[in-house]
């Protein structure tokens, strides 16, 4: 049978001085291998299941003012259990799968409708540009893309409709998680210094967390506890870590087996940093207490680590946010009467000091300093690439607002100290990342209204 591979999309990452701006490194890619070909729903549904989902489409959950289909629901199960035998994991009951995939629909749908509220929006040529990217992958064109789907019984609109909406929520994601994330003087040198002395090895790791509820009890919090030892004696006699974190894990990449892809020792969370160095591939930590609840943590694999070269421009720029009462359209117009002042001689630096919505770079007058090629979101990115040395651009929108910029040097960098803060500043957020993007879904989850219909 053949496989399609999409696209690795970016969950999120990088640098402090470029708080509104980044994209993801890879190693946070939610893995989204391979796409669904044979028929989920099997002859003996689930109890609480409706064995008709195939014909009927009604209303699996109702989620805030938006619903999730059962067709929707049919669908990403036919895509999570494909993906799962493929990957040669058993399948867990088929009530257990449906409740995880529900509540992956549901979480997704808060998460979309959020998007909405803040005008995050993905144009048709950065999702080309991520189609582009799958078709690669797969070793044809993009105008071969939809044949090839086709060939495996996928539909082409519905294949474009679910990436795009992947790209929504990983925008969704940097804008109200990466922005919160902080990194100070003294944790950049704690790092530094803590590299000089370890070596560069990359982590392969799969996670696997029991969630608490905000303001959990003492019985609540003891009922996980007696949840996750469970758990964790089951893979110390030999349970396989996919199957139990598939079947258990409140954690997003559960239905991936709880996998979480390479991390560099710097960029591990902070809550594994000093587990994970000392573990062997295959080893399972003991459980770990964090506010978000109960986790275990597998060693995959351990690899090593090469540096290079890279092209870096210089680059400053003005932000204007979009929010519900400020649409794209007024940021724009405001942002067209900014830079006709700078086009007119007044200065870019005072301008971005007193006006810029960027809190990474107004008080520096704008200034990102030098940043490597494919750091920015990529209306950011194309921009900047498309200028020369000391042009103003239009105004443009990205995910985070409306935008003019100017490139003001480019060169070729090699792993200097410099270079090795801004990655320092890259990694320490990645440490904090994974817990604070579970804090915010269990967030934006617990102050939803959802009533599952199945």
């Amino acid at each position: 049978m053949s496989r399609i591979h999409t696209l690795n999309m970016p969950k999120l990452t990088h640098f402090a001085l470029m708080l509104s701006l980044l994209i993801g490194l890879p190693g946070f890619a939610q893995n989204t291998d391979d796409l669904p070909l044979e028929p989920l729903i099997s002859n003996q549904p689930a109890s609480n299941s409706n064995p008709n989902w195939d014909q009927l489409d009604g209303v699996a959950a109702v989620v805030n003012d938006g619903v999730v289909l059962q067709s929707e629901l049919a669908e990403e199960l036919r895509t999570i259990r494909e993906r799962i035998l493929a990957s040669g994991t058993q399948l867990p009951p088929q009530d257990v799968l449906i409740t995880q995939v529900l509540e992956r629909l549901v979480v997704q749908e808060i998460q979309l409708q959020r998007a909405g509220r803040t005008g995050i929006q993905i144009p048709d040529e950065a999702l080309n540009e991520a189609l582009s990217s799958i078709a690669q992958r797969n070793s044809v064109s993009l105008l071969q893309l939809p044949e090839m789907l086709a060939q495996e019984g996928i539909s082409y609109p519905v294949f474009r409709d679910q990436i795009r909406k992947q790209m929504i929520v990983d925008r969704l994601k940097q804008r109200d998680v990466l922005s919160r994330i902080d990194v100070s003087d003294r944790e950049i040198a704690n790092y530094l210094e803590r590299e000089s002395r370890e070596n560069n090895s990359e982590y392969n790791i799969s996670h696997l967390l029991i969630s608490l509820p905000s303001g959990a009890t003492s019985i609540e919090i003891g009922e996980a506890e007696d949840r996750i030892t469970n758990l964790y004696e089951q893979l110390q006699s030999g349970a396989g870590f996919a199957e139990i974190a598939i079947a258990n894990s409140d954690g997003q990449q559960a239905l991936d087996g709880g996998n979480i892809g390479w991390r560099k020792s710097g960029e591990l969370p902070t809550l594994f940093a000093d587990v994970v160095p000392t573990m062997d591939p295959g080893d399972v930590s003991e459980p770990i207490r964090s506010g978000g609840g109960f986790h275990l943590i597998k060693l995959d694999d351990i690899r090593g680590q090469e540096k290079s070269f890279e092209d870096q421009s210089e680059i400053r720029h003005i932000l204007i946010k979009t929010t519900e009462v400020k649409d794209g359209d007024t940021a724009q117009q405001q942002l067209i009467g900014i830079r006709q002042k700078i086009v007119d001689g007044e200065d870019f630096t005072t301008i971005a000091t007193a006006v810029s919505e960027d809190p990474g770079s107004a008080a520096n007058g704008g200034d990102l300093g030098w940043t490597a090629s494919g750091i920015f979101v990529p209306e950011f990115q194309a921009m900047a690439d498309s200028l020369q040395i000391g042009e103003l651009s239009e105004p443009f929108g990205s995910p985070f607002g409306w935008h003019i910029l100017e490139v003001t040097g480019r060169r070729t960098y090699d792993t200097t100290e410099e270079l090795q803060k801004r990655e320092a500043v890259m990694a320490i957020r990645n440490t904090k990342l994974e817990e604070e993007t579970e804090l915010w879904i269990r967030k934006i989850r617990d102050e939803a209204f959802v009533e599952s219909r199945i």
